[in-house]
């Protein structure tokens, strides 16, 4: 253990680590990157050339894994961002810095670079994110995504609508990633049945406010989120809650929750299924308090 922790190769691959991430994300902190293909992909691929360019590849990728983790420790201690963002982030991530480091070793073997441990020619590929900034930063814009989720229940339109329009406390079983680190809703008042009115939704660790556009009893509750406060997704933003209630029979309603939000994060085949599994499972939390709600109110 000792002649790890003394071999330069190790010291000098937790140095880059975290200085490669810590600037990247400096950067995103400040808006002056996108939250896409420069900071997930590029990033990490020159970080995996510059760890694969040490003399000691065993020592260099431990220091690299140690470096990162102290870097991704640092962002959930420091509420940066939170643990399922980083718990998505890392199944990019890493390939990509795997990636790095087997372009090294073929530009190694080709005798185009020679392995080096001084920490100056190692910060060169950082220059290579550096310019991939403003190619990616015109490109990339926010697009709206639709999030649905239907379900039949045995109450009428009217029961159904009543019962969630004013949800005193949220309390059932939680869904795997709310277990992790994914926000939780606890109430959500509204405080009048009238178009313009709002209506407040309480999270652990924030809220979400919404301003209803349209309101039919019984039929439909559409509202635009005006203020969202949540930690360390200013990434995500919500944009519409939507509640409709289909009539099935005289004593069954179809509900479909509607959510639409914009997201700044690329590649979009990356990120996309999993904003939509977080935000499925915050519909199945509301869906499941809303069955034993009506339980508890309507006796049968």
């Amino acid at each position: 253990m000792k002649k790890i922790l003394e071999d330069r190769s190790f010291k000098i691959a937790i140095i880059i680590s975290i200085l490669f991430l810590g600037t990247g994300f400096v950067f995103l902190h400040f808006e002056m990157i996108a939250y896409g293909w420069a900071f997930f992909i590029i990033l990490p691929i020159v970080l995996g050339v510059s760890i694969g360019a040490l003399p000691n590849k065993k020592t260099a990728y431990s220091g690299a894994f140690i470096g990162a983790s102290i870097f991704f420790i640092l962002l959930l201690a420091g509420n940066l961002e939170g643990f399922i963002c980083v718990l998505m982030a890392l199944p990019i991530i890493i390939p990509m810095m795997f990636l790095g480091t087997i372009i090294s070793h073929l530009l190694k073997r080709y005798r185009i670079i020679k392995s080096t441990n001084k920490l100056n020619t190692l910060l060169l590929p950082f220059f290579i994110f550096l310019i991939s900034i403003p190619l990616e930063n015109d490109k990339n814009m926010p697009e709206i995504i639709k999030v649905e989720t239907e379900v039949i229940l045995p109450y009428s339109n009217t029961k159904v609508y009543n019962t969630i329009k004013n949800v005193d406390t949220l309390d059932t079983n939680k869904p795997f990633l709310m277990r992790l680190d994914l926000p939780i809703p606890q109430k959500c008042i509204l405080e009048k049945e009238e178009i313009g009115a709002l209506r407040t939704c309480y999270f652990e660790g924030g809220k979400i406010i919404e301003r209803v556009t349209a309101l039919e009893k019984g039929k439909l509750l559409k509202m635009e989120v005006i203020e969202y406060q949540l930690t360390g997704r200013s990434w995500l933003e919500f944009k519409e809650a939507i509640y409709t209630f289909d009539k099935v029979n005289d004593s069954m309603c179809k509900m479909t929750r509607i959510t639409t939000y914009t997201s700044k994060l690329y590649p979009r085949k990356y990120w996309e299924p999993l904003e939509r599994i977080g935000i499925e499972q915050e519909h199945q939390y509301v869906i499941d308090n809303l069955k034993k709600d009506l339980k508890n109110n309507y006796l049968k």
